[in-house]
C-alpha cells in the first residue's frame, strides 16, 4: 500500500512541477546556480502584497517534499541510512531542477534543491521518528 501511495504522489510531484500551476514552456532556459539567490530575494522583499508568493516559494518547498521523504522511507524501511537518503534524495532532485530547466517548463534553481531536500529530510526523520528506527 506504501509504495503505490509513494508512485502516486511520484506522479502528482511530476505533474505539478512540469504541468501544473499554468507552467508553459519558456523560449529561453531559465535557472539560478547561485546558492541563497532565490531564498534571500524572497526574504527581502516580502511585504503584506507578496507575503503569499513568499511563503509558497519558501515553505511550499519544503513542505510538499515532506511526505516525499517519508513515504520513499516507509516504502523501503530499513535501507535508508540518514547519508544514503542524502545523497539520493539530493541526486533525485538534481535530476528533477536539470530537467525543468532543460525542458524549459520552470527555472532549475540551486535554492530550490536546498529547500526540497530539507523537506525530504523532515519526511526521512519523521519517519525514522515514529518507527523507532532512528534508536
Amino acid at each position: 500500500m506504501v509504495r503505490i501511495l509513494l508512485i502516486t504522489y511520484s506522479l502528482l510531484l511530476l505533474y505539478f512541477m512540469f504541468a501544473g500551476f499554468n507552467r508553459s514552456v519558456h523560449l529561453d532556459y531559465r535557472y539560478n546556480m547561485v546558492p541563497f539567490h532565490t531564498i534571500s530575494k524572497y526574504l527581502a522583499n516580502v511585504s503584506a502584497r507578496n507575503l503569499l508568493d513568499t511563503l509558497i516559494n519558501l515553505v511550499g518547498n519544503v513542505a510538499v517534499f515532506i511526505p516525499f521523504g517519508y513515504l520513499i522511507s516507509a516504502a523501503f524501511p530499513s535501507r535508508w541510512s540518514f547519508s544514503k537518503f542524502l545523497l539520493l534524495f539530493t541526486a533525485l532532485i538534481i535530476m528533477l531542477e536539470t530537467a525543468q530547466m532543460l525542458l524549459r517548463v520552470g527555472t532549475g534553481d540551486v535554492d530550490d534543491l536546498f529547500l526540497n531536500v530539507i523537506g525530504g529530510l523532515l519526511g526521512y526523520g519523521i519517519y525514522r521518528f515514529f518507527t523507532n528506527e532512528g534508536n
